[in-house]
């Protein structure tokens, strides 16, 4: 579908550029590299030409989901849908400059590899702030904020009067992303289409905390992003991560390994609804994002200021 209308502009010399997409959130736990992963798989199952980005040096998660993959189709003799995936690490250098340095010339180089090669390119980034991190927020076309389906987690985003419990204030990370907006902006006059995902929701009971949904759509006014439901706190998706596998999988006993169940179906169900909720661009809009993409790149020469995070 998307990837047969691109592979008709390449043989008509038309560059387009990727449409990027980052999964990010500085608390572990919120299931970034789960969504980034089941996110790449949808998109190569409806047509798309998909790369995967991990920009998480130390756990890896989305690099080990698309190794175990690999290795267990290879095991089963099985064919599967797999993106084209690349792990960036950071600096180890003790000057922040030089690891900066170095992170953006990979990152960038990276990029530029991939996206015009690519319809999509899904970026998961590390639970924590950090110079990476901040860079793929600010090259983001859809920024994709998974958060677990409580109040305590809903602090990554705001922070809510104890007395009133109504929103009194974005927090460090909602800050982080305004900045990454507004550089995208500056540079290139184009938006961050900003998304947060209620994740892991329960089954049964208090799935529709009105707390939480009050309070999420409270600050979505107020910090200007849309929200939706993501996967619900199922077993399978725990037991889909050792053979690398995903709810849009066929749901067949030679590649699950056992029978499929219930369960397997709602969790399809939900990939399909997350998809449908986050608009994803076609043809046209991503053709348009060729000349921002360059004057992204020319404008982030200089180094992102980050003394608040990174010490000299």
């Amino acid at each position: 579908m998307v990837g047969a209308e691109q592979n008709a502009d390449a043989t008509e010399g038309k560059p387009v550029a990727a449409h990027v997409i980052v999964v990010g959130n500085v608390k572990g736990g919120s299931g970034k590299s789960t969504l980034a992963m089941h996110l790449a798989i949808a998109l190569i199952k409806a047509g798309a030409r998909v790369a995967t980005l991990d920009l998480d040096s130390r756990q890896r998660t989305l690099t080990h989901y698309v190794e175990r993959r690999r290795a267990w189709a290879k095991a089963a003799r099985l064919r599967v849908a797999l993106p084209n995936h690349t792990r960036l690490e950071q600096g180890t250098s003790s000057r922040a400059e030089e690891n900066e340095a170095a992170e953006f010339s990979a990152f960038s180089g990276a990029i530029s590899v991939i996206e015009h090669r690519h319809d999509f390119v899904v970026i998961d980034t590390p639970g924590a702030d950090t110079y990476l991190a901040r860079l793929a927020h600010a090259m983001a076309d859809t920024l994709i904020t998974p958060v677990n389906d409580s109040m305590l987690d809903l602090d990554v985003i705001g922070t809510v009067d104890p007395a009133t419990l109504e929103f009194s204030g974005p927090s460090h990370y909602a800050e982080t992303v305004r900045e990454a907006r507004r550089q995208r902006r500056d540079i290139d006059g184009r938006s961050v289409d900003w998304i947060v995902v209620r994740n892991r929701l329960t089954t049964v009971g208090t799935r529709g905390l009105p707390l939480v949904a009050v309070t999420l759509e409270a600050m979505s006014l107020r910090l200007g992003f849309r929200h939706c439901d993501g996967f619900a706190e199922r077993t399978c998706y725990r037991d889909f991560f050792p053979r690398g596998l995903t709810a849009v999988d066929d749901l067949e006993p030679a590649l699950l390994g056992a029978p499929p169940s219930l369960t397997h179906l709602a969790a399809q169900e939900e990939v399909r609804a997350l998809m449908t909720a986050l608009q994803l661009p076609g043809k046209e809009r991503r053709l348009r994002l060729f000349a921002a993409r360059s004057e992204w790149a020319v404008a982030r020469k200089e180094p992102l200021e980050l003394h608040d995070v990174v010490a000299d």
